[in-house]
C-alpha cells in the first residue's frame, strides 16, 4: 500500500487520551499493520541511558520498507522517568512500537495534533511545532518556512537530552511526507545545525536520523 493511503485510515475510535495527551493503541496498531500486510515484521534496538533517563527504539518493516521511531520512558505528564523500572520500560517500548507503525501513515495525524486523517481535509495550514506546514489532500507537499528547527522553541522545562529528543522527534515525524530526493536534500539541509546538536548529543541518534534520510531517499528512486 502507498503512504497516501495509509495516512488516510481513520484511527480516532482507537485513540487513548490521558491528562490531554493522545496515544494511539498499540495492540489495535499492530492488528491493523497484520491485517495490511501479513509479513509485516517489528524489532527493538538496544535502549540507549541519558545519565538517569532511558530512550527506547523500535523498527518496523512493512510494506516495503523500514521505519525506526523512538520514544523516551516517561510518567503521565509525558517527562522523561529518572530510573525506570522494568514495568515503565515495557510501556515505553509498547508506545514506541505504535509510534514506528504510525511512521509508515496509520495514525501518523495524531501526532500532528490534528483530528482527522487528511484525505478528510482541504488544503490548510497547521502550525506544528513552530513549523508553518502546507498539507495538500491529494499530494504529500510540504512547504517549511525559512525557520529552522534549531529555531524554533521546545516545550518549557526541556533539558538538552529533551530539546534533542524533540528535534529527533519532529524530524522523524516528517521525513515520510517528503516526496522527492530534492525535499529530503533541502530538509536535510536547512536543519544541518539542529542535526549537528543531535550527533554531538548523541551519535547514535544521529546516525538513525542519517539511515532514516537515506532509506527514504532510496525509495523515491
Amino acid at each position: 500500500m502507498k503512504y497516501a493511503e495509509l495516512a488516510a485510515i481513520n484511527v480516532n475510535e482507537h485513540v487513548e487520551k490521558k491528562n490531554n495527551l493522545s496515544y494511539l493503541s498499540w495492540a489495535w496498531a499492530v492488528d491493523q499493520l497484520m491485517r495490511l500486510d501479513n509479513d509485516a515484521s517489528w524489532e527493538y534496538g538496544e535502549p540507549q541511558h541519558f545519565q538517569s533517563t532511558m530512550m527506547v527504539f523500535c523498527t518496523v518493516s512493512a510494506f516495503g520498507r523500514k521505519r525506526t521511531a523512538q520514544l523516551p520512558v516517561m510518567d503521565y505528564k509525558n517527562k522523561a522517568i529518572s530510573e525506570p523500572d522494568s514495568f515503565q520500560v515495557n510501556v515505553a517500548m509498547q508506545r514506541c512500537l505504535a509510534k514506528a507503525i504510525a511512521l509508515h501513515g496509520i495514525g501518523l495525524y495524531i501526532y500532528n495534533g490534528e483530528d482527522l486523517p487528511q484525505e478528510n481535509k482541504d488544503l490548510k495550514e497547521v502550525v506544528v511545532k513552530s513549523e508553518m506546514i502546507v498539507l495538500a489532500k491529494d499530494a504529500l507537499e510540504i512547504e517549511f518556512t525559512k525557520q529552522k528547527v534549531e529555531e524554533a522553541v521546545p516545550p518549557e522545562g526541556k533539558d538538552e537530552a529533551g530539546a534533542v529528543d524533540w528535534i529527533v522527534s519532529f524530524i522523524n515525524e516528517w521525513i515520510p511526507s517528503l516526496d522527492s530526493k530534492d525535499s529530503l536534500r533541502e530538509f536535510w539541509k536547512i536543519n544541518k545545525a539542529a542535526l549537528s546538536r543531535v550527533k554531538a548529543f548523541s551519535k547514535p541518534m544521529y546516525d538513525a536520523l542519517e539511515v532514516s534520510f537515506k532509506q527514504a531517499a532510496k525509495e523515491k528512486e
